[in-house]
């Protein structure tokens, strides 16, 4: 392999910018201020985990975790959500708070992905975790607060799927029983949108017309709050009626909350099957067609850390946003420019002190002596650089050569 350039960086990583820096910390903050305003407090977990505890019980897949060795041999790995690593600090630092929890995050987090695939490998996602109530009261907090948090994130235009595990598990389980690799093989057809391969993978069952039936018409069961009554008609499974009225009651809250309009019921919506265990959700923005956001009901991580507790939560898919989506404006502020001469240094530099003081933004520039050449730090402010354009220029001292 060759020697990489000096410009070069590995695949799936990118630079900010400092214009896609200041929109991605103006989305983060206008979101954590949302977040905080339902009650939910910043944590901060580390970038590397152990493989063991938070990488095993991770929702991704083993083959896209980026491990490493620490100097012992020990396997470590770079942190690849942030729910798990909150489960580990719910279950231990946090096992004498009163529940429930709500906790909210901003991070980056690492996925290992194909070299051809043309995704990113480092990414940043803001979320929270709703842990100890496994109410529909809970549920629907934290899809009530995914629309306050993508609305805070400037994106205007959106819809959230909303489907239950359980109901896809009982119908499975009625229709095909103990044929679990099969009912694993739907699943994977419904989590990748593949509605032919799933159509298919019906077909190879050879079932009779009925049942057939039963398992097609799933794929019509998404709309409004009359999908509750459809699904309860399709299957007589205990696990999928209560898993229904579950849903139904979400909803139901949703409406009281005056946000019902954003949400669709969309029984195929399932999240990743072996992590979720109820209630998931994924929101779609008009200009995008994949996820700017996710969540749902986890209710059996924490008991891979000791403590058994339901927990439901979400996040932002922040890079999506700040790529596709162009609902917030960002202007840059101007800074002064205080320009000076070598003799009126300090108090060219006591008006810029006060100036920052004050919230100002501050440059200032050693304008060249008589018959000097010209700095390159002061280049950019002689020829007018747009990067380094003021809204003001204040000079102390002589502007011979120095102000334009």
């Amino acid at each position: 392999m060759s020697k990489p350039k000096g410009f070069e960086k590995p695949t799936g990583f990118r630079d900010y910018t400092p214009h896609v820096v200041t929109k991605l910390r103006t989305i983060e903050r206008n979101v954590l201020e949302c977040m905080e305003r339902w009650g939910y407090r910043q944590i901060i977990t580390p970038t590397i985990e152990y493989y063991d505890t938070v990488g095993v019980a991770s929702s991704t897949s083993d083959r896209k975790l980026f491990k490493l060795l620490n100097s012992r041999g020990t396997t470590l790995v770079l942190r690849s959500d942030l729910t798990a690593p909150i489960a580990r600090v719910v279950s231990s630092l946090l096992k004498d708070e009163e529940l429930p929890l709500r906790l909210s995050y901003h991070a980056n987090v690492f996925r290992s992905i194909e070299e051809e695939a043309g995704r990113e490998a480092e990414f940043f996602q803001t979320g929270v975790e709703l842990v100890g109530d496994d109410s529909p009261e809970a549920d629907a907090e934290v899809v009530a607060l995914a629309i306050a948090s993508l609305q805070a994130a400037g994106v205007s235009s959106f819809k959230i799927a909303m489907g239950h595990m359980g109901f896809l598990n009982g119908l499975l389980e009625e229709v095909i029983p103990g044929q679990t690799v099969q009912q694993e093989q739907l699943k994977e057809g419904l989590l990748g949108r593949d509605y032919v391969g799933y159509r298919q993978s019906i077909e190879a069952l050879n079932l009779e017309p009925k049942l057939k039936e039963q398992l097609e018409a799933i794929l019509r069961l998404r709309g409004g709050k009359e999908v509750c009554t459809h699904a309860t008609e399709l299957s007589s499974s205990a696990e999928a009626a209560q898993s229904i009225a579950h849903l139904c009651a979400v909803f139901e809250v949703l409406e009281a909350y005056g946000v019902s309009e954003h949400v669709l019921i969309d029984l195929t919506m399932i999240g990743d099957f072996s992590y979720y265990t109820g209630m998931t959700f994924e929101g779609y923005a008009a200009e995008l067609g994949s996820p700017v956001c996710s969540g749902g009901r986890y209710d059996n991580l924490l008991q891979q850390f000791g403590r058994s507790l339901p927990a439901t939560g979400f996040a932002l898919k922040t890079n999506r946003i700040i790529d596709g989506v162009h609902g917030i404006t960002i202007e840059e502020k101007k800074p002064v420019r205080i320009q000076y001469t070598s003799e009126c240094r300090a108090e060219a530099l006591n008006e810029a002190a006060r100036l920052r003081s004050i919230g100002q933004n501050v440059v200032t520039f050693l304008l060249p002596e008589d018959g000097a050449e010209t700095s390159t730090t002061n280049v950019g402010a002689l020829t007018g650089n747009k990067s380094m354009q003021a809204e003001q220029v204040i000079t102390f001292g002589s502007e011979k050569g120095g102000k334009r």
